[in-house]
Order: C-alpha cells, then sequence, then structure tokens
C-alpha cells in the first residue's frame, strides 16, 4: 500500500511540475529533475523520506 502512495505523489509531483514548467516558468523542470533524482536515489540505498513520513501518519505496508 505505501508503495502505490510513494508512486502515485511522485507521479502527481512530476505531473504538476511539468504542466507549470509550460504554462508559469521553465524553472519548474529543476523540481522534475529531484523528483526523478529522489527516485533514483531511493532505488539505489532502499532508503525513501516519503516512506517515513507516511509510516508516521500510520500507513501500513
Amino acid at each position: 500500500m505505501k508503495n502505490r502512495i510513494v508512486r502515485a505523489i511522485a507521479g502527481t509531483f512530476i505531473l504538476i511540475s511539468l504542466i507549470l514548467s509550460i504554462y508559469v516558468n521553465e524553472n519548474w523542470l529543476w523540481f522534475t529533475a529531484f523528483v526523478g533524482a529522489n527516485l533514483l536515489q531511493s532505488s539505489l540505498t532502499k532508503w525513501c523520506l516519503m516512506d517515513i513520513i507516511l509510516t508516521k501518519l500510520g500507513v501500513k505496508d
């Protein structure tokens, strides 16, 4: 359950930042890169801040 939520949040952030980069300012692409870098980092280290936040909020695996 938690993995699906993490992926949904990451996907939402990416889509929102892409829309903002088109309609507001292209610098929003830096946020897209940040989310992508965090996804890559969590796949390599198995550490994810969003996973920790969801655990503290009481979301079960």
